[in-house]
């Protein structure tokens, strides 16, 4: 049976990301590669303060690394 690009990219998931937001920002880079936070605002229909929280702490976590107004993952 063929793995679909969701199962893929829900597997590629990092086993200690708890929050549904933080996952959801995880698989749009996972799936998108490097955005900027308003393009990831605009995808996911998240508020820039929320987004700008949860890439705070994923690149605390070390898994998102910025670059200028860039983030991709590590």
């Amino acid at each position: 049976m063929m793995k679909t690009e969701p199962a893929r990219a829900a597997s590629a998931l990092p086993t200690d990301l708890q929050s549904p937001r933080a996952k959801l920002v995880y698989l749009y880079l996972t799936t998108n590669g490097d955005a900027t936070v308003s393009e990831m605002g605009d995808s996911l229909g998240m508020k820039k303060l929320s987004l700008y929280s949860i890439l705070k702490t994923l690149r605390q976590e070390g898994m998102v690394d910025c670059d200028g107004d860039t983030y991709a993952l590590n």
